[in-house]
């Protein structure tokens, strides 16, 4: 809602509403899409919703975590609305506490820098592009403005279940404030360690010669490598240290095995100093 109100007021932007109805919480989401139909027809806003079930089906290979799942059927609405409304990409609201939590999160499973980054401000994801202007906004003060200006807002009551890992972490940042300045200023930090080492490195390409990694210092190698690997696996795939590691490993030591599976279903080959994706796996 604070988006959308930081929005609608501007001429340059053609804005168009996208609601997924996830069907849950015992048909609460339902009530939510209708919230969502009735705001935009009383801002005489264009809208697209859509239930989980009429997006999924058209998903192969749905992940079973069901955060995922649904982050899965998000991004495939947006990209069918984009496409078919000829968009040039989607405007999303999360904020400065949305990183601290995702931080953290990343933290508390062992990810490296990149990981460490956080959601970043502008990016490509499966050939969506998804900006997120809010980022160095903290949660207060968008619900202060928001108050200010009398706009309604609707809470999902889920967020405050703990089963979910994100909502533990969101409860624990609530009660320890200092830790959410800690890891946005540690996402900030990795965020501009990751920009500078791909600034020393380059694009590797499909395939690419083992020589190329070898060249540079293994933190720039490391990167190079965790990009090309990010590249070729399936949206939202984390790819390791370790799993860049050992392409690494591929491309210096020739008694590695020359065939080896990475995150993501990506079989990788080394066949005559090259390195590539082995598409007969």
């Amino acid at each position: 809602m604070a988006l959308l109100e930081l929005l609608r007021g501007r001429d340059e932007i053609d804005l168009l509403i996208v609601h997924l109805d996830h069907e849950t919480r015992a048909g609460a989401s339902a009530t939510d899409a209708a919230f969502v139909r009735e705001l935009a027809s009383r801002l005489s806003l264009r809208c697209r919703i859509a239930r989980r079930s009429e997006i999924e089906p058209a998903i192969g290979g749905l992940p079973h975590n069901r955060s995922a799942r649904y982050r899965a059927a998000r991004l495939a609405l947006f990209r069918r609305v984009v496409e078919e409304e000829h968009l040039d990409g989607v405007v999303l609201a999360h904020h400065a506490d949305d990183q601290a939590e995702t931080v953290m999160q990343r933290l508390l499973r062992g990810s490296g820098s990149t990981g460490l980054a956080g959601m970043r401000a502008d990016v490509l994801i499966s050939g969506v592009r998804i900006v997120r202007p809010l980022l160095g906004v903290r949660r207060a003060a968008l619900r202060q403005m928001l108050r200010a200006r009398g706009v309604a807002w609707r809470e999902d009551a889920s967020n405050e279940s703990l089963d979910q890992q994100r909502n533990r972490v969101r409860a624990m940042l609530a009660r320890h404030p200092a830790l959410s300045d800690a890891a946005i200023a540690l996402g900030a930090a990795s965020a501009a360690l990751i920009a500078w080492l791909r600034s020393c490195g380059r694009d590797l390409g499909d395939e690419f010669d083992v020589r190329a990694l070898q060249k540079h210092p293994p933190p720039v190698a490391r990167e190079a490598a965790r990009r090309w690997l990010a590249a070729r696996a399936p949206a939202g795939e984390e790819i390791s240290a370790a799993a860049a590691d050992r392409l690494l490993e591929m491309a210096s030591d020739a008694a590695s095995p020359p065939r080896q599976h990475f995150p993501g279903g990506i079989l990788v080959r080394r066949r005559g100093g090259m390195i590539g994706i082995d598409a007969t796996g």
